[in-house]
């Protein structure tokens, strides 16, 4: 077996994360008096700053965004119009991610998470009971 020097894949939700903190007050501060951008909702995010953050590649970033994250949560209204959950230009604003949408999803994910360690946890007490259980009844 080959040595071969990994790096972790950041989740989505840790993707996510990483922006909704370093997004959200530039999300709220959105003026329409003194817009800071073209879209109050779509925010434009630098890519190289948050896979700096995750230690990644922005490529990497880029790609979970664009090819992944906009296919699967990007959506069509009745009108045939898209709305997209990352973009690569909205106005003059380049790499926009859906701020909303993205919120609404990472809420999704940490939801998910949360259940899935209080599953695994669970499954974990169960099993030490059970060998506890099992310790006792042999020396007994």
């Amino acid at each position: 077996m080959r040595n071969i020097n990994r790096k972790k894949i950041p989740t989505d939700l840790k993707i996510l994360d990483e922006i909704y903190g370093q997004y959200y007050d530039k999300f709220v501060r959105f003026s329409k008096d003194n817009p800071s951008r073209s879209s109050k909702i779509y925010v434009p995010i630098e890519i190289d700053a948050i896979a700096k953050t995750l230690d990644v590649n922005g490529d990497i970033i880029f790609g979970r965004l664009y090819y992944h994250l906009d296919k699967k949560y990007g959506y069509r209204k009745d009108d045939n119009s898209l709305v997209h959950f990352f973009a690569m230009v909205v106005g003059n604003d380049k790499h926009c991610i859906n701020f909303p949408l993205a919120a609404s999803v990472l809420a999704d994910l940490r939801k998910e998470s949360k259940k899935f360690w209080i599953a695994t946890n669970i499954a974990l007490v169960s099993l030490v009971i059970s060998i506890s259980s099992l310790i006792i009844s042999l020396l007994v």
